[in-house]
C-alpha cells in the first residue's frame, strides 16, 4: 500500500476543489474567475501532490509539449477573458498530456462493477425495462 502524506492529501483536496470550480465555471456559462480559479487550484494540488520537481518533468518532456503548450495556453487565455476559447484549447491540451492515464482510470471505473453493492445496483438498472 502507498503511504500518502499529510501535504499530498491537501494537494487532493486541491485538485478536487479545483475540478470542483471547472465545472461550476462551465455550469455558470464559463464564468472566468471561476474557471481560473479552477485552473490555480489544479495547478497548485498537482504540484503538491507530485512535487514541483516532478511536475515541471511532466509538463516540458519532450513528447508532452505541444499538450502543454494548448494547455497552458488555454489557461492564459482563460485569464485573459476569453474564456470558451480557453477551455477548448485547455480540454486539447488536457487530451494530450494525460491520454497515457485514461486507460488506467477507465480500468478502475470498470472495477468498481465488482463492489457488491454497485453490481446489485447496476444488475437492476439493467434489468428494468418499459414496455412504452
Amino acid at each position: 500500500m502507498i503511504e500518502i502524506t499529510e501535504l499530498q492529501k491537501i494537494g487532493v483536496g486541491l485538485v478536487g476543489f479545483g475540478a470542483f470550480f471547472l465545472l461550476f465555471g462551465m455550469l455558470l456559462y464559463m464564468d472566468t474567475v471561476l474557471l481560473a480559479f479552477g485552473n490555480i487550484l489544479f495547478l497548485s494540488g498537482l504540484a503538491i501532490i507530485i512535487g514541483l520537481k516532478r511536475t515541471f518533468g511532466f509538463f516540458f518532456q519532450r513528447q508532452k509539449l505541444k499538450g502543454t503548450s494548448f494547455f497552458l495556453g488555454g489557461i492564459l487565455i482563460v485569464l485573459l477573458k476569453w474564456p470558451v476559447l480557453g477551455m477548448l484549447l485547455e480540454t486539447y491540451g488536457f487530451i494530450n498530456l494525460f491520454r497515457n492515464f485514461f486507460p488506467i482510470a477507465f480500468g478502475f471505473l470498470g472495477s468498481l462493477v465488482n463492489i457488491p453493492f454497485l453490481s446489485k445496483l447496476f444488475q437492476k438498472l439493467g434489468d428494468t425495462s418499459s414496455m412504452v
